[in-house]
């Protein structure tokens, strides 16, 4: 069995376990946290008022159902008939909605990942955004496909494949969760390892990512830690996916924030 089995093995046996453990309390735990949570951001004292803004949502969301990097059946179940609740939708803005329901798409309780193959894309970085400078040397772009009728790109298929095929020993746990162009935007805008990107390369990289997912804004972003990468220590930083509207393509924007 080589490298890249073994390890797939163990990150299913991982995730096979943590969804019997978080299946078991879903009732009793996650689930209260979040009504708890959705409840606080519809006061009149919180952030957005009475009204459910997106941070609020996410806020909600990730610090209840993902907060042991799975989302269960019964967790999904609950969210679904929330979603189809007319009392439950009242009050959320238009991107809080299109948060909780791109979430509810990728988190789907899958197991098993669909076979999603991941490939360097030829060329430097610098040609592909248009534009050189800090951006382009802290990034890494992998892409590949689902073979048709073989599944769709979900939570465990988007982190279960990064962590194969962009490699290096990744020693954090890590999930995906949504974003929208604007959120990019802002995440490639960031210090990252070598300085601060240009305008040039943050709309480069932007308009390259969104060109997989402009049909279907199926945008995802995780953060990572792993040993060994950009330098002799630790290195972080976050791994943007785009994926078509039939859920089969996946192109993957990787960027070193930090390194020691």
């Amino acid at each position: 069995m080589n490298r890249l089995s073994t390890l797939k093995s163990l990150l299913g046996g991982v995730l096979l376990l943590s969804a019997s453990t978080a299946g078991a309390d879903s009732a009793s735990a996650t689930i209260p946290v979040f009504t708890s949570k959705i409840a606080a951001a519809r006061t009149a004292s919180s952030p957005g008022g009475t009204t459910v803004t997106r941070a609020e949502m996410a806020g909600a969301l990730n610090s209840s159902f993902i907060r042991d990097m799975s989302v269960d059946s019964q967790e999904r179940a609950y969210l679904g008939a929330q979603l189809g609740d007319a009392t439950f939708l009242k009050g959320l803005t238009a991107q809080a909605r299109k948060y909780a329901t791109d979430f509810y798409e990728l988190n789907d309780a899958a197991s098993t990942e669909a076979p999603l193959s991941l490939n360097t894309v030829a060329g430097a970085t610098s040609d592909l955004f248009g534009a050189t400078g800090a951006l382009s040397r802290s990034a890494r772009v992998m892409e590949g496909y689902i073979p048709n009728g073989q599944g769709v790109a979900n939570q465990v298929t988007l982190s279960n494949q990064y962590t194969l095929f962009f490699g290096g020993g990744y020693d954090s746990p890590l999930y995906f969760e949504p974003i929208n162009p604007r959120e990019l935007t802002e995440r490639l805008k960031g210090q990252i390892m070598y300085g601060t990107p240009s305008l040039d390369e943050v709309d480069g990289a932007a308009a390259y990512v969104n060109e997989i997912s402009r049909n279907s804004a199926r945008l995802y972003v995780a953060d990572w830690r792993t040993a060994g990468r950009g330098g002799p220590g630790d290195g972080g930083g976050y791994v943007v996916a785009a994926v078509s509207s039939d859920r089969r393509f996946v192109r993957m924007l990787e960027v070193l924030v930090w390194s020691e």
